[in-house]
């Protein structure tokens, strides 16, 4: 089954439910809850049913590339702090430059694409590209909730606390994979801002890219020019939703996001990073290895080990 045809089949089951809802309209108890439910539904109708009317103009391919291809591809990151407010800013830092680490190792090239620093200069978000062969393959299970269990600098009794940062990996959209035309976009300029909101440029640089059939929405402040954020921002929104067309057709939607980011709550972990005992743990697979290794971008082990749980899984490409 095709895109649209998971997207009618999706509209004929909620048109079926309002239909049944209906009828419970005429009970004075249950009126008042099946006419919320009724209006919930109907939203989510127009969602999908614009969204079929745009599908085609989403990806100019009648099929997105294979699970394999997107392996030697490279990729777009963000990195999200979570539960623990600046000290989980700071940690998202630490991943930033875990991976930055890593990278370099690997002779892949980063690129910032947009930041939004914390006041003790942690990253409340931080959004990056990571360019060089097979990136896809080594990072495609990073996504996930990391959670690290530490004394804060912030901390003057000296206690451990824990706190929560979210990580999503996508494979990079190449241009000839989506098409998007201009009226499509809603195109917002600002003047940037750095911790607490203070202004770091004189100029409306910073850029916000809106696509209006998804609502999908992207910010890049980074650059001085408002030009290269918005070639910036274009390139995160195209992988944006290459990554939503891909797993659409796959009968995921986004309960597949909303399991690997999660709410960046500390219970949704699937690494943590224990600095009292100097340990890494990744629970998918109960792997531990040394702590300082691992910030020190050494990931290779990890990956590996990863790569070879998955391959076990039906359906799963290394």
């Amino acid at each position: 089954m095709d895109y649209q045809e998971i997207l009618k089949k999706n509209i004929a089951e909620i048109e079926a439910q309002i239909k049944e809802l209906k009828h419970l309209c005429t009970d004075k108890e249950l009126s008042s809850l099946a006419k919320e439910e009724i209006k919930r539904l109907e939203e989510e109708k127009e969602i999908l049913k614009k969204n079929l009317e745009t599908s085609k103009r989403i990806g100019k391919k009648e099929e997105t590339p294979s699970a394999e291809s997107f392996l030697h591809r490279s990729v777009i990151m963000e990195i999200r702090a979570g539960t623990g407010g600046e000290e989980a800013a700071l940690f998202a830092a630490d991943l930033f430059r875990m991976y930055a680490r890593f990278a370099e190792k690997k002779g892949w090239k980063l690129e910032t694409l947009d930041t939004h620093i914390s006041e003790q200069g942690g990253f409340k978000q931080v959004v990056f590209s990571i360019k060089g062969k097979d990136v896809y393959q080594n990072l495609q299970y990073e996504s996930g909730v990391h959670r690290v269990q530490r004394v804060p600098k912030t901390e003057s009794r000296g206690r451990i606390h824990t706190s929560a940062v979210s990580v999503y990996v996508m494979p990079e959209a190449e241009d000839v994979e989506i098409e998007i035309k201009p009226e499509d976009l809603r195109i917002d300029v600002f003047r940037s801002s750095g911790p607490g909101g203070q202004s770091v440029n004189t100029t409306d640089s910073a850029v916000r890219i809106t696509h209006l059939p998804t609502g999908t929405v992207v910010t890049c402040q980074d650059e001085r020019s408002q030009y290269k954020n918005k070639l910036k921002a274009m390139r995160v929104l195209k992988t944006r939703l290459l990554d939503k067309l891909r797993k659409e057709k796959q009968g995921e939607i986004s309960r597949e996001r909303r399991e690997k980011i999660g709410r960046g709550d500390r219970s949704e972990k699937i690494r943590t990073y224990n600095f009292p005992q100097q340990r890494v743990t990744d629970h998918r697979i109960n792997f531990k290895t040394n702590l300082k290794n691992i910030l020190e971008g050494d990931l290779d082990l990890l990956v590996r080990n990863l790569c070879a749980h998955y391959q076990s899984q039906e359906k799963a490409v290394c």
